[in-house]
Parts: C-alpha cells; structure tokens; sequence
C-alpha cells in the first residue's frame, strides 16, 4: 500500500482556529440548518468516550521509550464505531477527538451504519525497525482489547497516516489471541490485505472516491454554470496535493479518464507541466528517487505550496490539514476545490473562497471512499464470503444464454474476446467499485440537493444532513437516558 510521506506540522496556522475548533465552527455553522432542537446537538457534539495510555518499549539498543497512544469514539449512535489508527510524531487527543467527529459525519452523509471514532499512536514510524513497530501496535492493541475499545461489534480500526495493511494484520493477530472463540474475528479492523481477510478495491478506495464526487458534481447544471466547467472530466485541468495513496489514486482516476494533472505538490518539492504530467511514469520516478526533482517530464517547483495558486480547473489537496487558509485563499484559482485530505479548507479559508464563488466539495463526502469500502470489507467478513463467489458463475450463465439467442437472430457468432465481455460476471473488485460509486452517486447527488434547497453551500448541506440522520437514529431509539 503507498504511504502518505508528508511530515505532519502543527495545526494552528496564525490566526486560524485549530483542528478540533475548526470542526466545531463548521458543525455550528451547519447546525441551524438541520433543524434539530439545543439537547440532540449538544449530544451529537459531544465525545462519547476517550482513552489514553502510555506504555514502554524496549528498543534494539536496549534503552526504553514510553509510548502515548490514544482512541476517540465520538458517537456510538451506531454500533461498532469506525475510524483509522495513524501514527505521527505530534499526533495528540485534540487531533484524535476531532477526527472521530469527522469519522462520525462523514460515516452519515454516505449511509454507512458506524459511529465516527479515531486512533493514534504518537510517533514517528520511519524511525523505528519493522520489530518494534509490531511490537508497539500489539501493545497497543492489547490496551484497546483489554479496555473494550476493539471488536467487530465495538470499535472497528483502519489504516491511516503512516499505518497500513501490514499493522492491520498485527492488530487482527493480537485480537485472535484475546479472544480466540471470536467467530467473527476478522471483522474487528479493516484495512487489511486480501490475504488476511481484506477486499479487493479497499487500497485504491478513497482516491478513487475522490474522483467519482468530481465527475458527479460536475454532472450537475448548476456546478456548471457557477464555474464555467464542461460537465466531462476530459480535458479538466488539475492540480493535486500529496502524492500518497489519497493524492497518487486520485490523481491516476482523473488522468485515466482524460484529465490533465498539471501538477503534483508534496512535501519535499513539486512537479509541474502545463501540458500535462505522465503519472505512472512520476510514481515510477518517485519510488526510485523518493522526489520529483529530475523528474523528465515536468518542471520542479521547490516551493510545492505555491503550486496551489497556480490557474487551474480542480484543486485536489490530499496531504495535511489547513493547507488553505485566510492567508492564501484570496489567491486560489481553481473553480472546484475536492478535499481529499481531512480539514485541508480552515473555517476563514471557506468563507474567503465561497465569496469568491468557488465550489467545495467537503472532506467528509470527498473522501468517504475509504470507510465505505471498509464497511464492505466488515460485511465479507461477518458474512464469512467473497463477494461474487455465490453469483459470478449464475450471472455468466444467464448472460451467455442471452448471447445465443441473440447469435441466432443476428444470424453471425461473436468474437470470443467480444462474448467474453459481455458475458463477464462481477468479481469482487467490480462489485466494490460498483458499490462505492452509486453510494457517492447517492450522497453527492444528496448534498446537493439540500444546497439548492437552503440556499448554503456544500459543506453546510453535508453536514447538515449528517446531523439530521444522526439526530433521528437518537431521537427515534428513545434516547432515554437524556428526558
């Protein structure tokens, strides 16, 4: 799985709120529009439950480092709670507690049945070994097992920053130890390779999400005369930061079908080429380099961060939080700004780019593919079955008597390679892919819709929704512990 290489940085930028009060000016600002009454907003606000410990490593050279590591659940309005585990040198339980109540929105703005959690472990993971990495995420884990924040029916992790399918696997592995009768083990992380129980699509999920709310919102007539844009991703000119699994994903979707990425920004330079970048060859160049200085077929930029104000059509930032803020947002050109990194717009930076009538597609639908597809990867483990498996050979079937019968009135036999096409049954990759694209079909097409209807700006509709549904799973369970 690619890592995002980007080096975290303090959140605060001057003047700016940070994260957590970010999270909390949008969710008032969106509030009003939910129409929700004062006690269910102060509950949805709320944290559920936070843990935080700390517990020693043994490193190869014999000295002992205290670990702090952290786990948020926001909301349990649905059960288990979902939410990644990253791992950076100055993560804290601020950043942890925001991110949970993202986790939270976002998981009800696409429909997906958890509550929003977040997980961190406060380190840096190139400066450790692969053996104290494990050994310190199955410590970890033992304090989730031994505190009940784990399990397919509690708590459900993910990767995130600076974590993968590999510490995936550690956490699956430390879980069966606990609780080895657990028929339903393989449910209690995702993330996980295919081989340990993972789905197939789940690595390229969020970037691939991220295209599929571009091409929909430029779908849409309004989006179109508001911008300018041609409601075709042919053509479209953009400009992506952070080249991890998010930014690489994304990147590679919209030049697939057509898209000109004009330039790539990460943390150690970026690349730029007005006529548009090759991008597997640049990830090629990135791995064997680990920057995109030299690079062939583009111009380096060593100040990455300018290439944000660069003329564009889409602006995709996927790196860090508050990389747009009341500094530079007066000089962003894009038309459409695509958050596919988590809390990239701060609150003055929002404001300063919808006066100037930009349109935003927000982070917690725009980079909803991940937990979607995560949700699909609990379902095939509770239901102990890979997708496709009890349909592919039916499907093929039917479709290939169809193809006889049309061969006969047509009069003529297919090509094998044209049957073969046609007749194909769904895999489970196809069946993700279809999966993932009509729930951000459904949600896009959602959010706008409450846009037009309240007259507000697209992370107000998201998030105005979320709450509604949040509110009404509450209110409609009872809620007897609040009368």
């Amino acid at each position: 799985m690619l890592r995002r290489l980007i080096p975290r940085r303090l959140y605060s930028v001057k003047g700016e709120p940070n994260f957590l009060e970010s999270v909390e000016i949008f969710f008032n600002k969106a509030a009003p529009h939910a129409g929700v009454r004062e006690g269910t907003l102060s509950h949805i606000k709320a944290t559920d439950s936070l843990l935080a410990v700390t517990f020693p490593i043994e490193k190869p050279d014999g000295t002992v480092e205290v670990i702090r590591a952290y786990r948020a659940q926001h909301s349990r309005h649905r059960t288990p709670v979902k939410g990644g585990i990253r791992y950076a040198e100055d993560v804290d339980m601020q950043e942890v507690e925001a991110l949970a109540s993202l986790m939270t929105f976002k998981n009800a703005i696409v429909d997906v049945p958890f509550g929003g959690a977040k997980g961190g472990v406060k380190i840096d993971p190139k400066k450790y070994d692969e053996q104290t990495l494990e050994r310190i995420t199955r410590r970890f884990t033992m304090e989730l097992c031994q505190r009940n924040f784990i399990g397919p029916g509690v708590d459900v992790p993910a990767p995130d920053m600076g974590t993968g399918g590999r510490e995936m696997s550690w956490v699956l592995d430390t879980y069966r130890q606990f609780f080895p009768t657990d028929v339903n083990a393989l449910g209690c992380v995702t993330g996980k390779p295919v081989s340990q129980g993972g789905v197939r699509g789940r690595t390229e999920a969020t970037g691939l999400g991220v295209y599929f709310c571009i091409r929909e919102f430029l779908s849409y007539k309004e989006i179109q005369k508001q911008t300018g844009l041609k409601g075709t991703i042919e053509d479209l000119k953009v400009i992506v930061q952070g080249f991890g699994n998010v930014g690489y994903y994304a990147s590679q979707f919209l030049h697939t079908n057509g898209a000109k990425i004009l330039g790539v920004a990460e943390f150690n330079g970026g690349i730029y080429n007005p006529n548009g970048l090759d991008i597997p060859a640049l990830l090629q160049y990135r791995k064997q380099h680990k920057t995109f200085e030299g690079f062939p077929g583009g111009e380096f930029i060593p100040d990455s961060i300018s290439l944000l104000e660069r003329e564009c059509d889409v602006l995709v930032p996927c790196a860090l939080e508050q990389q747009i803020h009341g500094q530079n947002a007066p000089n962003i050109k894009a038309k459409l700004i695509a958050e596919g990194a988590n809390g990239p717009i701060t609150p003055k930076g929002h404001d300063i780019l919808i006066a100037n009538g930009k349109v935003i597609i927000p982070d917690a639908l725009c980079n909803s593919g991940g937990v979607t597809v995560s949700y699909f990867e609990w379902l095939k483990n509770l239901s102990h079955v890979r997708f496709g498996r009890m349909n592919k050979r039916w499907d093929e079937q039917g479709k290939s008597r169809i193809v006889e019968l049309v061969e006969e009135v047509a009069g003529r036999k297919l090509a094998t390679h044209e049957r073969n096409q046609i007749i194909h049954g769904a895999e489970e990759q196809d069946l993700v892919y279809s999966g993932l694209e009509d729930t951000l079909m459904v949600a896009c097409k959602e959010t706008h819709k409450t846009s037009l209807i309240k007259n507000i700006d697209h992370r107000m509709a998201a998030l105005s929704n979320a709450i509604s549904k949040i509110a009404t799973s509450y209110e409609g369970s009872g809620m007897i512990f609040m009368q």
